[in-house]
């Protein structure tokens, strides 16, 4: 028996896996600016329909000339998506207004937001939120103080639903709501210590606190995240409590922004100090479907077994897929001089792959950040069942070829469209590994065992693993297929379970 594929929540991450992140987010705003209107026009907002379009206008504009400019002078690609978030972000921020010297500041935010991508970096890496760059510059300054205005009660009508789009799609809502439980409880004890009611410092925190906009939009900033959750669970504890603590050093007052630039220095400190720089040094086809590339890095990248890469290849006319994409990284992380990924070829393909197909060797590619907690588990005595859907074996390649594999006890689940597309059959075959596989044709290979067509329900993964029961499982594919596996897991008595579903293959 097999398992179904589709369930609602398969069918949401395949629908948000379509475009890039950075063009989710743009829509997602631009959606929120659209409201902003409505309410304006209906009288429920305090700005008039002019002010708001002029600071938008001013924003946007000031954001995109200046990722222009910026490009020329760095000799980069402009980003056009990451100006139009940054300038969409900082309308949110300001006071909207018709009145010419304030918005000439609100151009000025705009430029300082954009340089603080090429400037405020270390070894080529970005370090800070452009937006809370250019909202501080303008506080510290006194040029123009950020009022967060997009905290009105009735804009949460799109901010709720928005931000949780938002973290759903890039698996933030722990470190979400590990932010919005620590900045309302600080709120409503100080509102309990003054003698109000516990309700209104909720009402308080949730409704005049741009606390829900801070989560989705402005702590989720994918470049400027710590690479392990524990670790974005801590700086969102950390910056819960500066977003909600009034004091001022000098003539600096906490603020938002203040308190989301320390939490960006906290980030960086735990994370990779330094841009990532590959040559590519060869690939290979796995499969008629499947390739690897095998880079050599400029220095020693750290990272662990099963964790991703997000590499960034900027190229003329980008479609909605984007400039960056993240892979499961395939290498054993104790060989510093190879980092290897693997990827799903189709046509037609996106301008992505397309350009990162047709590198040559000696080419190089940057990479923006490393993460991931699909790792296994420290205790080596514990039983280890696999389960990958066609290129989902990617992070089991990084974590079998590592030494920490050895003497484990790992059964692997590999299921594939057909035997020609099981990648790496026979690095698995000499490594030994216990392979269940779930193909239409019996691929005949010594030791392994034949379950069929496509992933097992609970019944037949029990049959074929009677132990499971006792394992911690892992599952990597696509959304649908995560979902399937990890019904057909918990059904036949697994308890943990972790997955990494791969979104847009």
């Amino acid at each position: 028996m097999t398992v179904s594929l589709s369930t609602p929540s398969a069918r949401l991450q395949r629908l948000l896996g379509r475009m890039s992140m950075y063009r989710m987010l743009v829509v997602l705003l631009l959606a929120m600016a659209a409201w902003s209107f409505v309410l304006s026009l209906a009288g429920a907002l305090f700005y008039t329909p002019a002010e708001l379009a002029a600071t938008l206008a001013t924003a946007v504009v000031s954001t995109l000339m200046a990722s222009r400019v910026m490009g020329l002078l760095f000799r980069t690609f402009p980003q056009t998506d990451s100006a139009l978030i940054t300038g969409l972000l900082l309308f949110f921020l300001f006071w909207p207004t018709t009145d010419g010297v304030q918005l000439g500041w609100i151009a000025l935010a705009g430029l300082a937001a954009t340089a603080s991508k090429y400037v405020l970096v270390w070894r080529r890496r970005h370090i800070f939120n452009p937006a809370a760059v250019g909202a501080f510059v303008m506080g510290v300054t006194g040029l123009n103080a950020p009022v967060w205005w997009v905290a009105a009660p009735l804009m949460l009508v799109v901010v709720i639903p928005a931000a949780l789009l938002v973290l759903y799609r890039s698996r933030l809502l722990p470190m979400a709501g590990m932010f919005v439980l620590v900045a309302t409880a600080v709120v409503v004890i100080r509102f309990a210590s003054a003698g109000e009611s516990v309700l209104e410092g909720l009402a308080t925190a949730l409704g005049s606190y741009p606390v829900l906009f801070f989560a989705g939009f402005m702590l989720s900033e994918p470049l400027t995240l710590p690479p392990l959750r524990w670790q974005r669970l801590a700086e969102a504890g950390v910056v819960g409590i500066l977003f909600s603590v009034p004091f001022s050093l000098g003539p600096v007052f906490m603020s938002p922004e203040l308190a989301l630039l320390i939490g960006n220095l906290l980030a960086f400190a735990a994370g990779q100090r330094g841009g990532i720089s590959l040559r590519l040094r060869g690939s290979r086809e796995l499969t008629p479907t499947a390739r690897e590339l095998v880079f050599e890095p400029e220095r020693p990248l750290r990272y662990r077994a099963g964790q991703y890469l997000e590499l960034s290849l900027p190229h003329p006319s980008p479609d909605s897929r984007g400039l960056r994409r993240i892979f499961s990284l395939t290498s054993a992380p104790e060989d510093p001089q190879t980092v290897s990924v693997a990827l799903r070829v189709s046509s037609p393909g996106s301008s992505f792959k397309t350009k990162l197909l047709a590198l040559k060797p000696g080419a190089r590619i940057s990479a923006t950040s490393v993460g991931g907690d699909f790792q296994l588990p420290r205790d080596s005595g514990r039983k280890i069942l696999m389960m990958a859907s066609g290129i989902g074996i990617t992070p089991f390649l990084s974590q079998l070829r590592s030494p920490d594999a050895a003497g484990r006890d790992i059964v692997l689940v590999y299921s594939a469209s057909s035997t020609a597309e099981l990648a790496y059959a026979d690095e698995l075959a000499a490594l030994g590994v216990r392979v269940v596989a779930c193909t239409p044709e019996d691929p005949s290979r010594p030791g392994w065992t034949w379950l069929g067509a496509r992933l097992p329900d609970a019944a037949a993964l029990a049959k074929a693993v009677p132990d499971a029961a006792e394992r911690t499982a892992f599952v990597a594919g696509s959304p649908s297929a995560v979902a399937a596996a990890r019904s057909a897991l918990k059904g036949a008595g697994v308890r943990r379970v972790h997955t990494d579903p791969f979104l847009g293959y």
